[in-house]
């Protein structure tokens, strides 16, 4: 055996050795609420019964604690105090007066000089020359120093499937959470003349029921106290209380606090006496003072020889409804919380619930008691007066029913004034100087206070499932009724005086009744109220007696009546004796409760009386006189609160019957009713065991632990019963079992979220402990005790036969196997082998033993068992102090025997359940829990490698029985994960020390594979330490199955499978987190080793590298739009360059040389961004953790594939712990739903990605690029599903927790970041020797930039330019010829941080630029493509970075400027002038772009200025082409698809251009001409001016766009924006071109998508045709110097459909309002034109004007389609009607209308939303007219409703109505009446004249047309409504027919020839001047 070198054993030592266990059984004393605990009065030999219950009630709890749990780190509560600085976000935003753009032409430059700025400081040593592998070691150095040591202390915590704690600290049963209410009382009357009493007490109305104790107060002055001093022995401080707790369990609205007031009996109804309160006022003044003092004299006499009886006075109802409010209601009555060790049912853990006044209403805050604690009062101005004859609880039940459902008790019942003041609040945590219902002092009590505070005992509504902890004995007596009707006359005010009596002599009336208010705290006698000569009176006392701990059949209630004189007569005493009745306490040696009827007897009793009950004396010698002749005349109800006495028959006799057992009895034993001989115990013993759980619930529960402590105890005790061995083991097993199953199936109790009940969780965590067994005690007919042979017999022997046969039949016999057994006598060896008989090992025997159903219902509730197993086994080693021997021998052979069988037979069960359907799957993950658990537990108490074997058996079976594979490694993951958190875990994994104490593996092959995992790697090869081996599995038993699970995880598909997925994953997160959390794991070398340890799961993420989340589509960036093409493609890379490498890579290995296409696509389960983001934390923690030079050598050694593998793991790295900011969280949930989003994403992707020439390139390099199709759309739209869980939690969190957790996620970025740099470090040092570093380098490369491209920390950058820049001094030649794309990208992204606002940023990213400048030019000596793509990524940067400030970025144009006039070696090179040069450029394109920052609120105004930037541009074809998608994406966000794609389309008609001088193919568009159809506008594009460049130049159109894919893209695009925007005629131009193209290269895949979107395309036009929406047109026109250069302009604007002339006439106000002032702007509303000088000069005018496309009448013949009508439109018309006197409106014949035709100077739709107007044409149309326009109007109006197909009769009927009907308003009639009556006087109006006579011939054609459709199309309802139309027709007919048929002779008589060309049609010469018209007509 190899030895480990000291460093391992030391390291192995610190880890904590295991040879110590790791349980501890301790003791720990029980809190006790009071200041003494509970127990019975001292002095008296208690009843075995008795004894047990209080010494289960006062000893101690038994708490099998782990040594050294884990600590579990939250990971919010650890602060680091490091930060980093990040970038803000979001700046203040300007609005900008949009005056300030120069000059009309193209916005030009300002030369503003670069000079006059102050550099920033310059990197000192970045012109040095130093080697790079210095720099690189440089490098390394800054980046060790200041790092994070825990990685998962910044990481958010994973919610667990399921904790992974044994036991998950089990709820203390006893603590019974109450509503508790805390009360204070104050009453006075309206006179004060005697003293009062009250009681009061909680009643619940609904439940007809009195649901707590009385509480006795009084409030009476000393004076008054004074008067009954003769009756007041003592007066005991307890009795003083005048506030009390009160405890409701089920509170309800119904709960009813009722209070009682008593006096003093006096002479009287209680109607009389209550007269002078009624009557007398204090405040009447001196009569009435004197009226008072008379009455207490009086009271003061009847108080000296009455005081000690009392009568009823008034109550009073208060409804507490209004303190259970709905909230409390609605509570489930809460989950017992898990203190150690708290006491007593009495316990109250109360709910703060503060009280408003306002609402009453208790609201309930769940942490004790809250700092908005209020308390309220109540008042109650009157009461209700007792009515002797209903006094009973019945009637009060009445009354309160009735005063809940009105007033009406109110006027029924006389009510007495006074005030009774209340103050309510919910009972505080701590109450100072508080006693329980027994009267003891609870903790704290200050001695000094003399007024204490009672807490007053509950009767709950229903049963209360908690079992007893204290020891409480109460007895409650209720006298009700007593009916002496047919009694003596005497009879009349009748008292009882109760006495609870020892014996019966006078003297043994016993000191335990209560006292009440203002007394002593315990009397020997009660007297009940007096109702004033009542004979039938009926009582509302209660008794509350203490019972003592021994009773005895002397024991007895003892009732005695009186009648009480109330007058004072001669001689006469007070009480005369009316008769006697009795009680016993026992009944057949058990608690007599429940109601009685008791007779009375009217003479003195005789002796022995109480041994009978009162019903059944024997007859007596002289008889007993009774009342009605012996009938029950006295009704009493009894009721007890113990937790001695059970009140359950089947619990008595069985405690009755072990009790026999375990003490000397005298045989035969009374058991309740029957007596039992000793030949007989056994039986009833075992039937009484059976009947147990026959129990009723509530006392099963109440003494649960007395029940099952004995249980255990007859399960292992040695019983001799009349000199057989007797053995109960099976039963008490079963019955414990059947216990357990009625438990569980209660739906009462409450259950743990392992669905484990909690009363039984509770007993085996605190109180199960192992039964003392009672040796040698001895019996009755036997002199010793002989021991049972059982377990060594019939157990034994067959022991193993049962396992196997348990296993095949799985059903054995359910016949008692025991009584088989033979007993043997008494043989010393079995006597031997039975001393040793232990609880653990009778239970597990019992467990493989059971049958049937018993055996089901162990095994569903195996937690229990395995619970008790477990506690058992470490009390045992506990006891038998074997902690220091070894392991194996601990436990014997037989036991583990068993063990294995139990941990096979609930396998197979969880098997058998997962084969069932559905519902049975929670149950066996349940078992499966429980069951990992327990073997969790094994591993500290019994020989580690057969628990080993135990886990491997677990798999094993499983994998054999089940073939659902989620299912599978779902179950064997849970397991796994629970055993994984054992705290010995890493020694159980790492190291093994020697033969003895390691846990031997179970693979037989361990001796010869016992290398460690710290030995020298030499001997093996690297790479294997990195992948899943055999030897690693054998060797690190269980990281290697849960290894085995992962990979099996990922590798699985099927239903339900992500799930799994997850899980596996956060099992490995939380291990590896809690090594890197564990104090025991701080030093690095330990890390090492832990890392070594996980390096196979490095292999295992690289396998899955496919599966990750694609976080590019997940985090649609939301701040910056800027970017690099990494981030614009929104598809993401992992969709191209990933995935398609990914592809090659996953085959290439095999078959390097098919063509990949051919090759099935293995569907991958995709895992969220969730579970991707905790594998790569664990990737990040291992490759921080593990060896570095480790980790170099395993890169060298592998193949370039797999290097891109890691690359593109780096990559999705980046992406997944990007910094997210404090803002973001609130933005997401919008922001995820845009569509525009979508779009804007497929916009980029096709642009700059998807289908480019870059796409392209990558298409022919990785070959198999077919297996990803359609990946794209399976992932794009996920969207929703993506975003981080974390966002949507922040709502509820405070500023500081928001701060901590930025800070804290900012932490995280910059070292997940860190470490990733140190992986591309560690490739790039590795590969520098590899012959393909060039495509390495590319991918080190993507990965920075991308990195650059995310929210990064200063930190960060700092050292990510040091290696960039490391970078361009090695490679950089391969840089610049290799990586074009990637130079782009870097430029744009280093630029970007020049911009920043952070010194230390911006100077690291100046000295990177002007490197990459310096380099670029060293490889080849001129630098135009650097310079072209620094120029385009500038321009891009400004087009789109919301966050881009141009202060910092010139600044950083100064530094750069100033490093190249430093830098000596280059000042002979033409380089510094050209850096010059080009810095200028740069300085004058930023002026020019930075204008539109300005205008960014105002986007009419950013698309003019974007538009005159790109038309400046227009040498330029690169950055016209940047500048046009700009505007692309501005119009695609503000929802303008088809400009948008207009956009696109110019940008293609740009490159088509360019393309045409390159390379002249037939299938290519000729330049811009080709585009002509799709827009007339295209032509802009054509190169016509001399000093365009020559796309053959370096550096210019080298852009990916330039090639014939960039052409595909960017028209497939604008084709996918144009159907979005709804104009699918213009997908078919644009497709026209796209086809030729395609088919050129043969592209057939492309062209069926092309062919299948024109067919969606051509049936959206179809379908659609007429519902489509375009735009919707206005002119607008600006007035006021205040517009600077818009002043006197005009424009027309595109607006979306529908939008109506106000909400576009807002828009502007409002926005222009924002930048002048909104009292500065004005919106003219008419359309009459604007006369300049009557405006005010200060302020801005807006005219607005709807406006409809206008077309000559020629143009109509082409213009067929509606699409036609809305689209290339350049005119538009505007009416405006006016009157010569200047009025708007006026009669027919002087109506006048101007109509004005607008030309733009584009057609509409162009690049842009808003065109000027270039032209204006106004005609004026006459009265004539105007009238011939209308009739025109409505005759199209009814030809369009005659012919419309399908006909809509509502729409012909509305066009009809308004044609023909009866009273339309200067309809068709009059129009006619007026200009046809009569033959215009004027020649120049007759064609006008006849022109309209001919259109009301043809509109009354079209109406008669109309009214014959209107009747083919009517419904039976509306014959009616035709007639009328029709008769209205024939009317307006035969009014119009004379001026239709009146000709004009004159135009009739060929005078002259007229020439017919001249003849225009009357459209066209209608628009003339009327002359000309004349001229031409005459």
């Amino acid at each position: 055996m190899t030895h480990l070198n000291s460093l391992d054993v030391q390291l192995a030592q610190e880890l904590g050795d295991f040879t110590d266990d790791d349980l501890d059984v301790v003791f720990t004393p029980k809190e006790c609420r009071t200041l003494q605990p509970s127990l019975p009065e001292e002095g008296v030999e208690l009843d075995p019964h008795v004894r047990d219950c209080v010494q289960t009630y006062i000893r101690e709890w038994l708490i099998v604690n782990r040594k050294s749990m884990k600590p579990k780190v939250c990971y919010s509560k650890k602060k680091k105090d490091k930060t980093h600085c990040f970038l803000s976000q979001a700046g203040p935003r300007h609005l900008n007066v949009l005056c300030d753009v120069s000059g009309k032409g193209p916005v030009t430059a300002c030369d503003f000089d670069l000079r006059s700025l102050q550099p920033d400081k310059r990197l000192e040593n970045l012109l040095q020359q130093v080697s790079a592998e210095d720099f690189e070691k440089q490098n390394e150095e800054a980046r060790r120093t200041n790092r994070q040591a825990e990685l998962f202390a910044l990481y958010p915590s994973v919610d667990e499937v399921g904790a992974a704690v044994s036991i998950l600290e089990s709820e203390d049963s006893e603590s019974h959470v109450d509503n508790c209410i805390f009360f204070s009382f104050y009453d006075r009357f309206e006179i004060e003349i005697e003293p009062l009493f009250a009681s009061i007490a909680l009643y619940d109305v609904k439940e007809r029921k009195k649901i707590s104790e009385n509480f006795h107060c009084d409030l009476n002055s000393d004076q008054f106290k004074g008067f009954l001093r003769a009756h007041t022995p003592s007066v005991d401080a307890s009795s003083l209380a005048r506030s009390a707790v009160f405890s409701v369990t089920y509170p309800s609205s119904d709960i009813y606090l009722v209070v009682k007031i008593e006096k003093v009996l006096q002479q009287g109804e209680i109607g009389d006496c209550a007269e002078p309160y009624l009557v007398i006022k204090e405040s009447d003044g001196g009569k009435s003072k004197d009226k008072i003092e008379k009455l207490k004299l009086q009271a003061e006499s009847f108080c000296q020889r009455l005081g000690k009886y009392r009568m009823p006075f008034a109550w009073a109802p208060i409804s507490l409804s209004s303190f259970f409010n709905v909230s409390t209601l609605e509570r489930e009555v809460t989950d017992v919380d898990s203190v150690v060790g708290r006491s007593s049912v009495g316990e109250r853990r109360t709910l703060a619930q503060s009280r408003r006044l306002s609402e009453r209403a208790l609201s309930l805050e769940e942490n004790g008691l809250g700092s908005n604690f209020k308390t309220s009062t109540l008042s109650v101005s009157s009461f209700f007066k007792q009515e002797g004859d209903r006094l009973s609880d019945e009637d009060l039940f009445k009354f309160l029913a009735d005063y809940k459902r009105s007033s009406s008790l109110q006027r029924r019942v006389k009510s007495i004034p006074g005030l009774l003041r209340l103050e309510i609040s919910t009972a505080p945590e701590i109450i100072n100087c508080c006693l329980t219902p027994e009267m003891l002092p609870v903790k704290p009590f200050p001695e000094n206070r003399t007024r204490p505070h009672k807490e007053i005992l509950e009767f709950p509504t229903r049963e209360v499932y908690v079992p007893h902890t204290v020891y409480r004995n109460l007895l409650y007596v209720y006298p009700q009724r007593l009916n002496f009707v047919n009694k003596l006359a005497s009879a009349r005010n009748i008292t009882i005086k109760i006495q609870f009596m020892c014996g019966e002599d006078a003297c043994s009336a016993m000191p335990v009744i209560f006292g009440k208010s203002s007394g002593p705290e315990f009397l020997q006698e009660v007297y009940t109220a007096v109702t004033y000569h009542n004979k039938s009176p009926d009582f509302y006392e209660e008794v509350k007696i203490k019972l003592p701990a021994k009773l005895t059949v002397n024991h007895h209630l003892l009732f005695t009546f009186y009648h009480i004189s109330c007058q004072q007569k001669q001689g006469a005493s007070v009480e005369t004796l009316l008769g006697y009745s009795w009680l016993p306490i026992l009944l057949n040696e058990r608690l007599q409760t429940g109601s009685y009827c008791l007779p009375v007897a009217l003479e003195k009793l005789p002796p022995n009386y109480s041994m009978h009950s009162a019903e059944k004396v024997p007859l007596q010698n002289p008889p007993i006189k009774w009342a009605e002749g012996h009938k029950g005349v006295f009704n009493i109800e009894v009721q007890a609160v113990s937790s001695v006495h059970t009140q359950d028959n089947h619990l008595e006799k069985f405690f009755t019957l072990c009790h026999s057992l375990e003490s000397q009895v005298t045989f035969p034993i009374r058991v309740l009713d029957q007596k039992i001989s000793e030949m007989a115990l056994e039986h009833e013993l075992k039937l009484s065991i059976i009947c147990l759980n026959s129990s009723r619930l509530e006392p099963l529960v109440l003494f649960l632990h007395l029940v099952l402590d004995k249980l255990f105890q007859l399960s292992v005790q040695p019983m001799v019963i009349a000199g057989q061995t007797a053995n109960f083991s099976q039963f008490a097993f079963e019955s414990v079992v059947a216990i357990a199953n009625s438990l569980h199936n209660s739906k009462d109790l409450s259950k743990d979220q392992h669905g484990r009940n909690c009363l039984l969780a509770s007993y085996v965590h605190y109180v199960f402990r192992l039964p003392e067994l009672q040796r040698d005690v001895p019996k009755s007919g036997a002199p010793t005790a002989l021991p049972d042979p059982r377990y060594h017999t019939y157990g034994r022997t067959s022991a193993a036969a049962v396992s196997s046969k348990l296993l095949q039949a799985r059903v054995m016999s359910s016949s008692n196997p025991d009584l088989a057994g033979t007993h043997s006598a008494a043989d010393e060896e079995v006597k031997n082998i039975m001393s040793s008989k232990h609880f653990h090992e009778e239970l597990a025997l019992q467990m493989v033993v059971s049958t049937g159903m018993v055996r089901e219902t162990v095994f569903k509730y195996a937690w229990f068992f395995f619970e008790l197993l477990v506690k058992s086994m470490a009390q045992h080693v506990h006891n038998m102090d074997k902690q220091d021997s070894f392991r194996r021998t601990r436990f014997s052979d037989r036991f583990m025997d068993d063990i294995t069988t139990i941990v096979n037979v609930v396998t197979s069960e969880i098997a058998a359940l997962l084969v069932k359907p559905q519902k049975e799957n929670e149950q066996a993950e349940k078992m499966n829990i429980s069951l990992a658990f327990f073997l969790y537990d094994l591993l500290s108490l019994m020989d580690r490698g057969f628990v080993f074997n135990l886990i491997r058996h677990y798999c094993n079976q499983l994998s054999a029985k089940l073939n659902n594979l989620p299912t599978l490694i779902s179950m064997r993951l849970e397991f796994l994960r629970i055993l994984c958190s054992h705290e010995h875990y890493l020694n159980l994994n790492l190291f093994f020390m020697n033969a003895d104490t390691a846990p031997t593996s179970p693979c037989p092959s361990i001796s010869s594979q016992n290398s460690s995992s710290c030995s020298s790697f030499q001997d093996q090869k690297i790479a294997s330490m990195f992948d899943l081996t055999s030897e690693y599995r054998q060797q690190h038993f269980l990281t290697g199955l849960l290894f085995t699970e992962l990979a099996a995880a990922l590798d699985a598909e099927g239903e339900g499978i992500s799930k799994v997925q997850r899980k596996a994953v956060s099992a490995i997160h939380s291990l590896l987190s809690s090594h890197d959390l564990d104090p025991r794991c701080v030093k690095p070398e330990v890390k090492v080793k832990i890392a070594a340890l996980y390096l196979p799961l490095v292999g295992i993420i690289l396998d899955a590298l496919p599966q990750l989340c694609d976080f590019t589509v997940a985090d649609t960036r939301r701040y910056r739009t800027s970017g690099s093409d990494e981030e614009q493609e929104g598809a993401g890379a992992i969709n191209q360059n990933v995935a398609l490498a990914i592809a090659g890579n996953h085959f290439n290995l095999k078959t390097s040389g098919i063509v990949l296409s051919s090759l099935p696509y293995k569907q991958y389960n995709m895992l969220n961004a969730d579970t991707t983001r905790n594998l790569m934390i664990c990737f990040l923690w291992i490759m921080k953790n593990a060896d570095q030079s480790l980790i170099r050598k395993w890169i060298a050694d592998l193949p370039s594939m797999q290097l891109n593998r890691i690359l593109d793991l780096l990559f999705i790295c980046v992406l997944c712990f990007e910094y997210k900011g404090k803002q973001n969280s609130d933005k997401v949930s919008t922001q995820v739903l845009q569509k525009s989003r979508d779009v804007k994403a497929r916009l980029e992707e096709a642009l700059l990605r998807g289908e480019g020439a870059r796409g392209e390139m990558m298409r022919r390099r990785a070959p198999g690029n077919d297996r990803f199709p359609g990946l794209n759309e399976n992932l794009r739209w996920k969207k929703e599903q993506t975003h981080w869980r974390q966002a949507n939690e922040k709502l509820d969190k405070t500023k500081a927790e928001l701060d901590q957790e930025a800070l804290i996620s900012g932490n995280l970025a910059t070292e997940a970041h860190l470490i990733i740099l140190d992986m591309q470090e560690n490739i790039i040092q590795a590969s520098s020797a590899l012959d393909c570093k060039d495509s390495l380098l590319g991918g080190v490369l993507r990965v920075l930039v991308n990195s650059l491209n995310c929210d990064q920390s200063s930190t960060y950058l700092t050292h990510c330019f040091a290696t960039l820049r490391a970078l361009i001094t090695k490679f950089g030649d391969l840089l610049f010829e290799e990586e074009v794309e990637q130079c782009f990208d870097l430029c744009h992204q280093v630029l970007h941080h020049c911009s920043s606002s952070m010194d230390v940023t911006r100077s690291q990213a100046c000295a990177t630029l002007y490197l990459l400048m310096r380099f670029s030019f060293g490889a080849t000596s001129n630098f135009a493509r650097v310079k072209m793509q620094v120029t385009m990524s500038l321009a891009s940067l400004v087009g789109r970075a919301p966050d881009f400030n141009e202060e910092h970025l010139r600044r950083s144009l100064r530094t750069i400027l100033a490093y190249s006039e430093e830098d000596t070696a280059m000042q002979m090179t033409p380089f510094p002038t050209q850096v010059e040069e080009l810095l200028c450029n740069l300085n004058s394109i930023l002026y020019d772009t930075v204008k539109m920052r300005e205008f960014q609120e105002d986007p009419e105004m950013l698309m003019d200025l974007m538009y005159r930037i790109a038309k400046s541009y227009q040498a330029s074809p690169d950055l016209r082409l940047t500048w046009l998608q700009n505007m692309a994406e501005k119009h695609t966000k503000k929802k303008c698809y088809t400009e948008a794609a207009m956009c696109l389309v110019h940008a293609a008609a740009l490159v088509a251009e360019y393309l045409s001088m390159l390379e002249d193919h037939s299938y290519l568009p000729v330049g811009s001409v080709s585009f002509q159809n799709i827009s007339s506008n295209v032509l802009e594009e054509s190169v016509v001016s001399d000093d365009t460049l020559s796309p053959d130049e370096d550096g210019v159109c080298a852009g990916q766009y330039f090639t014939e894919s960039g052409l595909v893209g960017l028209l497939e695009q604008a084709a996918e924006l144009f159907s979005t925007g709804g104009l699918y005629e213009t997908v078919n131009e644009v497709y026209k071109l796209v086809i030729p193209i395609l088919e050129a290269h043969r592209e057939f895949r492309k062209l069926t998508l092309t062919h299948s979107k024109l067919q969606r395309a051509f049936d959206s036009i179809v379908n659609k045709d007429h519902k489509r929406m375009f735009g919707t047109y206005f002119r607008v026109g600006f007035f006021g110097s205040k517009f600077g250069d818009l002043d006197e302009q005009e424009f027309v604007y595109k607006e979306p459909a529908i939008t109506k002339l106000p909400e576009i006439s807002h828009r502007l106000e409002a926005f222009y309002g924002q930048c002048f002032g909104a009292e500065f702007v004005e919106v003219i509303k008419d359309s009459t034109p604007v006369d300049k000088t009557k405006l005010d000069p200060n302020k801005a005018y807006i005219q607005i004007t709807f406006v409809e496309p206008y077309f000559d009448e020629y143009e109509m013949k082409d213009r067929v389609t509606y699409f036609e009508k809305n689209f290339n439109l350049r005119r538009f018309m505007y009416t405006t009607p006016f009157t010569l006197e200047g009025r708007p409106r006026g009669e027919l014949h002087e109506q006048y209308r101007r109509n004005t035709v607008l030309t733009t100077m584009h057609a509409f739709p162009y690049i842009k939303t808003r065109i000027s107007v270039i032209q204006k044409e106004e005609f004026v149309l006459t009265p004539i007219e105007v009238a011939i326009e209308d009739m025109k109007k409505k005759t199209l109006q009814l030809a369009v409703a005659i012919n419309q197909e399908p006909p809509d009769p509502k729409m012909l009927q509305m066009v009809l109505q308004g044609s023909v009907g009866a009273t339309v308003n200067q309809g068709p009639l009059e129009v006619a009446q007026v200009f046809l009556a009569e033959i215009p006087a004027d020649p120049k109006l007759y064609r006008h004249h006849n022109k309209l006579r001919l259109c009301f011939k043809e509109f009354i054609m079209r109406c008669g047309e109309a009214v014959e459709k209107n009747k083919r199309l009517i419904t039976a309802d509306q014959r009616e409504y035709q007639q009328e139309l029709k008769k209205n027709y024939s009317k307006l007919k035969e009014n119009l027919r004379p001026m239709i048929e009146r000709k004009i002779p004159e135009l009739y008589k060929p005078i002259f020839r007229i020439e017919s060309q001249k003849r225009d049609s009357f459209h066209r010469s209608s628009f003339r001047k009327c002359e000309t018209q004349l001229s031409q007509g005459s």
